[in-house]
């Protein structure tokens, strides 16, 4: 599904994956197929990726709600406003409804281990947003303890990486100190239970708002878009590691040299299969649970 079409509901936006609705006093957010690689939208689906984003979502706010409250209001058409259940096809399995936020306008980032973004700034500088790191660290080995990273939000394109100092500028000392507190003490507590199931959360991201001056955790937690998920089985320091979302597509488009810039190629069954796959197979390991 890579788009949600509800004629007579306001559509507030579409983001890289989500479609958001506005309806009366909530949001409805609707997780598409769509897959971003490189910052662009690709014009192939991923099969049962949204719903998975959205069950994994609601299981970890479930598992997280007496730590942190979320935004959640329901994640069943049942209990929708009556005007919404019309749409149950588009709905079932990949939509929540949700509270209005004022959402604070950075990533909450944790890091566990050094790769990626985090590994071009050590390399180039020793640090990652600002923090000292040891010397001699190699891609994917583990940071002597999860470093607190934040990021701005990018309407498009991709985020950038920020200092702590930056983040206090943005949303000041109180939230930072708070927000900061927030997100190492959930992917700690994470980090913890997937162990116990073989999976390493290598990072992650999230994004906080308030609703009624209360911070609440927002959008989406600990899925395979919003975290890198490794298989501890396999964990091999000094390189790249094998995870659980959508590097089969990120190694395909790289072996063909596809020049990062729309329009995007479309993709090959096995690739989209594979990528599907490793979708609904983070679920099943991390939840427990099937796909709804």
């Amino acid at each position: 599904m890579m788009q949600i079409d509800l004629p007579g509901v306001k559509l507030r936006g579409r983001g890289k994956v989500r479609d958001i609705y506005a309806v009366g006093e909530y949001l409805l957010i609707v997780a598409t197929d769509r897959l971003s690689a490189f910052d662009v939208v690709l014009p192939t689906p991923i099969p049962n990726k949204g719903k998975v984003l959205t069950q994994m979502s609601s299981f970890w706010f479930d598992y997280f709600k007496d730590f942190v409250p979320n935004h959640v209001v329901s994640t069943k058409v049942d209990e929708y406003p009556k005007e919404l259940r019309q749409f149950r096809d588009q709905l079932e399995g990949r939509s929540m409804l949700v509270n209005k936020a004022i959402v604070f306008p950075i990533e909450c980032v944790a890091r566990g281990f050094l790769t990626g973004s985090g590994l071009k700034d050590y390399n180039r500088t020793g640090q990652v947003c600002g923090i000292t790191l040891p010397s001699g660290l190699r891609d994917s080995d583990r940071l002597p303890m999860p470093i607190f990273t934040p990021a701005t939000k990018a309407e498009t394109g991709h985020d950038e990486n920020i200092s702590e100092e930056q983040a206090v500028r943005i949303v000041g000392q109180h939230n930072i100190r708070k927000l900061k507190e927030l997100t190492l003490s959930i992917y700690s507590r994470a980090v913890d239970f997937a162990s116990k199931r073989g999976i390493i959360i290598c990072d992650t991201k999230f994004e906080f708002g308030t609703i009624d001056g209360e911070i609440r955790i927002v959008d989406e937690m600990l899925t395979p878009d919003s975290s890198r998920l490794w298989p501890a089985d396999r964990y091999s320091p000094g390189r790249p590691q094998p995870s659980f979302d959508k590097q089969f597509v990120r190694d395909y488009l790289e072996r063909i040299q596809w020049n990062k810039q729309p329009p995007a190629p479309e993709l090959p069954a096995d690739i989209v299969s594979a990528t599907s796959a490793k979708y609904v197979e983070a679920l099943r390991i991390l939840t427990g649970r099937d796909l709804q």
